[in-house]
């Protein structure tokens, strides 16, 4: 159990906050590319910020603050240009670094400028960094940086702080019964001649490493030597899983819209067949599905998991819980959030912020990574 001010500590995500801090010392994704070419000015969310992301004629891309410095209209209205993008009342015109470059009908532009952030493009994403400079490098992670596979992305906006989605990555007991005894109720429940199965937990544990944790697990049936035991999933802190195996193999990121929203993006990978030629990166937006009694439609495992996330209401309350020994990967992980909290307020780079170029090229591996490569060519999938 912990107290009210280690909740707020651990969720609040806005400026000036101890977790909002240590969030913008990493890159988050905000955007798809193929999005922006087809919409180029979007608004987004991030971190509490209201942000207007956009796309140049020229294909560079911006995020600026969402109001114009003239007379507060939002800029998702404005119009891209050549060199900016172009307010839609009066024309103010911002270059992606938020400066005013343009002012009809004003004799002089004046030196203003409004809120901006450094954005790349990396695996179809648009990722920005809210943070300090010298800003870290946007960490190459395997999935995001081959193209030999055919890859697709898809946004949910989620009604609940980003911890309790996260917390979710460190509990792999819950999967046996969420996802086994659950599944199988709610198919009963409705008519589905399905029995969902998933063997019982022998025995869990973590290892903490550069990049953030991985989650391992015995199951009933499998030798000691299984990947499951040996290697594990690696959770990629502060923000991300890898998933090698499954419905959803790949990454889910945990993207902090605010303090009581998530963006959860699921970046899936498969092999392509032998004849099989290149494809852009597909991009689809979902949202939660409701039953009339404004309760999650827990359909699939990855419904299953939202639905308990969203049912622990905007913010988890924590300082009700009574934590058990199948809790030790949740509680390992709030302690790496506090710890990197603290070492960000005392001027340090926290856990997994990549500097080093050669790391970083041509992508950074992880060990469960490895098998998961190993099983998209083999194909071979496996319950998560």
């Amino acid at each position: 159990m912990i107290t009210a001010e280690q909740n707020h500590r651990l969720t609040e995500t806005g400026p000036a906050t101890p977790m909002g801090n240590l969030l913008r010392r990493y890159w988050h994704p905000v955007g798809a590319s193929a999005e922006l070419e087809r919409e180029p000015v979007q608004p987004v969310r991030l971190l509490g910020e209201d942000l207007t992301l956009f796309r140049t004629e020229q294909g560079e891309y911006g995020l600026v603050g969402n109001r114009c410095a003239h007379r507060a209209i939002s800029l998702a209205y404005g119009i891209p240009q050549v060199n900016g993008l172009r307010c839609a009342y009066h024309g103010w015109t911002y270059d992606t670094a938020g400066h005013v470059i343009d002012m009809p009908f004003e004799p002089a532009c004046l030196p203003l400028k409004i809120t901006a952030y450094p954005v790349e493009e990396l695996g179809g994403l648009i990722w920005a960094y809210l943070g300090p400079e010298p800003r870290p490098l946007l960490p190459h992670w395997e999935m995001f940086v081959r193209d030999d596979l055919i890859r697709s992305v898809t946004f949910k906006l989620l009604p609940c702080n980003w911890v309790q989605c996260m917390d979710n990555a460190m509990d792999p007991v819950h999967f046996e019964h969420l996802h086994g005894h659950f599944w199988s109720y709610f198919n009963r429940k409705h008519g589905i001649g399905q029995t969902a199965r998933a063997a019982r937990h022998l025995k869990i544990d973590f290892d903490v490493f550069e990049y953030g944790a991985y989650k391992r697990r015995l199951l009933e049936g499998q030798p000691e030597d299984s990947d499951d035991w040996t290697v594990g999933h690696p959770m990629v802190f502060p923000t991300m899983v890898v998933v090698p195996a499954g419905l959803t193999p790949g990454y889910q990121i945990r993207v902090p819209v605010d303090d009581t929203n998530t963006m959860h993006i699921i970046y899936s990978r498969k092999p392509p067949s032998a004849d099989e030629p290149p494809q852009p990166i597909r991009v689809e937006r979902l949202s939660v599905k409701y039953d009339d009694r404004g309760l999650v439609l827990p359909a699939s495992p990855i419904e299953q998991d939202e639905m308990a996330w969203i049912g622990q209401g905007p913010i988890s309350g924590r300082t009700a819980e009574h934590p058990a020994t199948s809790d030790a990967g949740v509680l390992l992980y709030r302690n790496l959030l506090l710890e990197n909290i603290g070492r960000v307020e005392r001027g340090e780079d926290p856990m997994g912020v990549v500097r080093d170029p050669d790391l970083n090229w041509p992508y950074i591996t992880l060990r469960g990574e490895r098998s998961t490569a190993k099983m998209i060519r083999s194909g071979v999938t496996n319950g998560v």
